[in-house]
């Protein structure tokens, strides 16, 4: 089964799917948001190493998932994708068990999401990854303008941002990779959200106490309620939380971008040591295969070189010994326990401390530690404070490696003039 020619067929099928059945409404749900999907899965996959048969499973899921709403379906529209892809695959000569598991995958985006495996988990954060990234709020406005074409009528922004918004709260995102990945921006953007939807409360209270009548509302009112797929509910009004609990203060994106920044610049700064410590061991290695193979030779017959040659020789060999030691990796033992997570005593953002660990045990120290962003933030601290000792002691080696070849040289040098000069070879 060539898994790269099979997937290349069902890109090309889907694409034509859609510029033979062209659909104005589908300002969303269309051949860009299928790639954007597809492309995500991608990056999803690679970090988890599917295998060809795996990958294949998820990304002719992908390119299929939404291919129902080209046939007029909007709730069973995944009902119609997984037998559209059935279809396709049963041409391609696609065993029964693959088929299964691509439908299955198509199946499990249907909201409330519900996957069974890692497979289908993939699928369904690939389909909402949008919900974590900065392009959420263009997606957003493309998922609306598909909604008020379909519904043929306006959508109050306030009903919008009320439905958009539970849709964030309520949806969690399953594969841990994206939990590290898209957390973060996805808690940023139900905080903008909830800000907008404040303000246009505030607005509309504002109003109503100056005896402004706003535009009647129908008696549908319209949410995200299944990936973009319109769900009427009982028209009610959005009512304010009094009782909200204080948020605590988060770090803003100045401190983020400084961890960001400083965490780059030490990694920059090692490189460029282990660089410096290199040229160094290359430099002295040449040095060292000239003195060993051509100079001993003559000694015999130059015995007033053999203090000079021993000199350069040891520098060379001291150089070497000291840029190794730059460059020379230390290895923590790594491990840690559920009392080390729960004491917050392991630093987790390092290889060395979960380096033999298995990927369940450190899934679920990681899913502990961002739970809590005062691990986090404590951990990136710890992170940053070790790749600083870690550059201090490079350096400090590689200045000392350096000053003997610069010393060494000299001091070399100026023995084999006085050799030279002073006692020369008679003949």
């Amino acid at each position: 089964m060539q898994t790269g020619l099979i997937i290349e067929a069902a890109e090309s099928y889907v694409a034509k799917q859609y510029q033979e059945r062209p659909h104005p409404n589908l300002v969303y749900h269309n051949l860009e948001h299928t790639k954007l999907v597809v492309a995500a899965a991608q990056q999803i996959a690679a970090h988890y190493r599917l295998e060809d048969n795996e990958l294949l499973v998820v990304l002719v899921a992908c390119w299929f998932h939404d291919l129902g709403y080209l046939m007029g379906e909007t709730k069973m529209h995944e009902e119609k994708g997984a037998q559209m892809a059935r279809e396709f695959l049963n041409v391609q000569q696609i065993p029964e068990n693959v088929q299964l598991q691509i439908a299955g995958c198509i199946m499990a985006t249907k909201m409330p999401q519900s996957p069974q495996n890692l497979l289908e988990e993939i699928v369904c954060d690939a389909d909402l990854f949008h919900l974590g990234t900065k392009d959420f709020k263009e997606r957003s406005r493309l998922l609306r303008q598909e909604m008020e074409l379909t519904l043929g009528r306006e959508i109050p922004g306030a009903t919008w941002n009320a439905g958009s918004l539970r849709l964030q709260e309520s949806h969690h995102y399953f594969t841990a990779y994206c939990k590290a990945l898209l957390q973060q921006q996805k808690e940023e953007n139900i905080v903008k959200l909830k800000s907008k939807l404040e303000k246009q409360e505030e607005k509309a209270h504002k109003k109503e106490k100056a005896g402004k009548k706003d535009a009647p509302e129908t008696s549908i009112a319209t949410i995200v309620a299944d990936n973009g797929v319109p769900s009427p509910i009982k028209e009610e009004k959005i009512k304010k939380d009094k009782d909200k609990k204080d948020k605590e203060p988060k770090p803003g994106r100045g401190v983020e971008t400084m961890f960001r920044t400083t965490s780059t610049n030490h990694i920059r700064l090692s490189s460029m040591a282990d660089s410096k410590a290199h040229i160094m061991i290359s430099v002295n290695s040449i040095i060292i295969s000239v003195i060993l193979g051509v100079l001993f030779r003559r000694l015999e017959d130059y015995p007033n070189l053999i203090i000079p040659a021993f000199i350069f020789l040891l520098t060379g060999v001291l150089t070497i010994i000291f840029s190794v030691l730059a460059t020379r990796p230390n290895i923590n033992v790594g491990r840690f326990t559920k009392a080390d997570i729960d004491s917050k005593k392991t630093n987790l953002l390092f290889f060395g401390n979960f380096h033999r660990m298995s990927l369940e045990d450190y899934t679920w120290g990681m899913t502990e530690m961002m739970k809590d962003n005062e691990y986090v933030y404590g951990s990136m601290i710890q992170d940053i404070y070790h790749l600083g000792v870690v550059l201090g002691k490079k350096y400090k080696q590689l200045r000392i490696a350096y000053n003997i070849f610069m010393f060494g040289l000299i001091i070399s040098v100026l023995a084999f003039l006085i050799a030279a000069l002073f006692f020369p070879v008679k003949n």
